[in-house]
């Protein structure tokens, strides 16, 4: 019995230490795009920059993809744990589904820009333009580690790694997509309306 007790203490530090560096990860993340965005409100008073810039309709769409990877990576971690393996898988590859789908939304806009006259380099670019490119790829970057974490957590689940009692990959995931999900609709909406 007394083995059991220290067994969960130890997962249970453990489970709580993975978090607390996604955490630190996550903070360290959230100042670099805050530098971005700052950077972006300080150069909104050159005189090249763009007032007329329209954001492409594909991030619109793009930005209701990524708000249903959240809702799918929770409904995941509910359906595991209450033991439903086959809602978790449905959830797991729903998240993955609309996570790709992101992606290729956000190149969509990128050639939507590009079809604008808009460009990310060279005589036919601007500041403007640049910096929502530069925010778009350094949040694209991070969503690629997101992509690969899902994957490994598909394959785990796929493996029966997780289950009611065992539910940190899932839980670590999910806090990871959230935190990539309104890291984008503050991005979206800062470029919006700061524009």
């Amino acid at each position: 019995m007394e083995t059991i007790m220290i067994a969960e203490e130890q997962k249970s530090r453990t489970a709580r230490s993975y978090k607390l560096i996604l955490l630190f990860s996550m903070v360290s993340m959230t100042m670099m795009f805050g530098g971005l965005t700052s950077a972006f409100v300080v150069s909104k008073s050159r005189v090249d920059w763009l007032k007329d810039f329209q954001l492409p309709s594909a991030f619109y769409i793009s930005t209701i993809a990524i708000i249903g990877c959240s809702l799918t990576f929770y409904l995941a971690k509910k359906a595991i744990m209450k033991n439903n393996r086959a809602k978790t898988t449905v959830f797991l590859l729903s998240t993955l589904f609309l996570g790709l789908l992101f992606v290729v939304l956000q190149f969509v806009g990128f050639r939507q820009i590009v079809d604008a006259g808009y460009y990310f380099t060279g005589s036919g670019s601007s500041i403007t333009s640049t910096f929502l490119y530069v925010v778009t790829i350094v949040h694209l970057i991070h969503l690629a580690g997101g992509v690969i974490a899902l994957l490994i957590i598909i394959y785990n689940h796929f493996k029966q790694k997780y289950n009611s009692a065992q539910t940190l990959g899932i839980e670590l995931g999910a806090m990871y997509w959230h935190f990539l999900d309104l890291l984008w609709v503050y991005l979206f909406l800062f470029l919006y309306f700061f524009k």
